[in-house]
């Protein structure tokens, strides 16, 4: 599976307006739906917000990745942003988040979800990426490292 084929460019903010937790995940959800990725956007920011009280999703290094299933959702959906300042996710390893991507799937679909999630987990490994990653001062730019990324690790 390879992330560009989910994350559309215009699903990409850098910076975020939001400073808190809850608000960038909101803030991730209400791109998707400007850009026709998913509908019924209370109910999909529920599912997220259930999930996350749940369990944080901040795994640490800098990076959170919450993510949730509905049924408003036709196909796996993904959208990265950067917040201005570093945000409190509580994550599991005390740090703040400096990258957020979220992900909503389908409720009947749980292969794609797993799937996008462990390809994050990998590139994100990777500490130079990360280290590009969390640098990146343009939508344009979080865009291309991925697609670059990608391309170097299948070829």
């Amino acid at each position: 599976m390879r992330l560009t084929e989910i994350l559309q460019p215009e699903c990409v903010k850098v910076p975020l307006e939001a400073t808190g937790k809850q608000a960038v995940i909101f803030e991730l959800v209400d791109l998707l739906a400007r850009n026709q990725m998913i509908s019924q956007v209370d109910e999909i920011k529920q599912a997220v917000w259930h999930r996350e009280e749940t369990r944080t999703t901040g795994i640490g290094h800098g990076l959170a990745i919450p993510h949730g299933k509905s049924a408003c959702c036709q196909s796996l959906a993904m959208a990265i942003g950067k917040p201005a300042q570093p945000i409190d996710f509580n994550s599991i390893d005390g740090r703040p988040v400096n990258l957020v991507i979220l992900l909503i799937s389908p409720a009947d679909q749980t292969g794609p979800h797993i799937q996008a999630l462990a390809q994050i987990s990998r590139m994100m490994t990777d500490n130079g990426f990360r280290a590009e990653m969390m640098s990146a001062d343009s939508p344009q730019q979080v865009y291309q490292l991925i697609g670059a990324h990608e391309q170097a690790t299948t070829t």
